[in-house]
């Protein structure tokens, strides 16, 4: 595995998903599509694993939470940016999504939870904040944010 052949296969993906909006009904076609019993989603956990065990993923710590922005933003991934991080039993700082945030979430560890949702796709909408957790484990989260717009408060 590479970041090139990474870049290939989420540029798949946002080819899909570019221009709809960042919604519940998105979420739910992500999941039905491309959900946690897909090829889509054993593709990009195998490739985020990888990217783990080689080192060109997470390879910053902070508090606690392994992070990266992967890829900034570009034509090839239609606008979005990319980071992943690697969270264990632990709630990160809190952000607003100006353009919305569609997360993939891979369960390394248990039953692992992203805001109380299992293995799957969450889409937040445009203007929504959160403070990230996991909990029951420890999981990997792929982050799509269109233009790598997001807002951290403090």
């Amino acid at each position: 595995m590479s970041p090139d052949l990474f870049h290939n296969q989420l540029g798949r993906l946002t080819a899909q998903i570019a221009n709809r909006p960042l919604d519940r009904e998105l979420q739910e076609w992500l999941n039905n599509h491309h959900g946690s019993e897909s090829e889509t989603f054993r593709e990009l956990s195998a490739s985020c694993q990888a990217g783990l065990v080689e080192g060109w993923l997470c390879n910053r710590e902070a508090g606690g939470i392994r992070y990266g922005r992967i890829f900034k933003p570009d034509a090839a991934l239609n606008g979005f940016s990319v980071d992943v991080v690697d969270m264990n039993d632990i709630a990160g700082p809190h952000h607003v999504h100006p353009e919305g945030e569609i997360d993939l979430v891979m369960p390394i560890d248990g039953e692992a939870l992203f805001d109380g949702h299992p293995a799957g796709w969450v889409v937040y909408s445009p203007g929504s904040g959160h403070r990230p957790t996991v909990s029951k484990g420890r999981a990997l989260v792929l982050y799509l944010l269109p233009q790598g717009a997001i807002r951290f408060n403090g």
